[in-house]
């Protein structure tokens, strides 16, 4: 695993590790999601575009697809992950 991979993997369990710990405050996951969400959206538009900017439309449907392709290989990877423990 490169570090970049690393990296990412680090930043994402804390990410996780902070939503588990608000569902522990028996905040409802749905909500914890959609701060999650929200909060992510924020930070996208801060990285694309610094503390004044806005997303025009081409920026929010590039942000949306890296979105869907992001949720589409972890839910292949899960997949995977759920099929090898049924073989096995």
């Amino acid at each position: 695993m490169s570090d970049q991979e690393e990296q990412h993997m680090h930043c994402t369990n804390k990410f996780i590790e902070l939503a588990n710990q608000l569902k522990d405050e028996k905040i409802d996951p749905v909500m914890v999601s959609g701060a999650l969400m929200t909060a992510s959206g924020i930070y996208a538009t801060f990285v694309a575009a610094g503390n004044n900017g806005v997303l025009e439309s081409g920026g929010i449907d590039k942000v949306v697809n890296v979105y869907r392709r992001t949720l589409e290989h972890h839910q292949a990877v899960k997949k995977a992950q759920l099929q090898k423990q049924i073989e096995d």
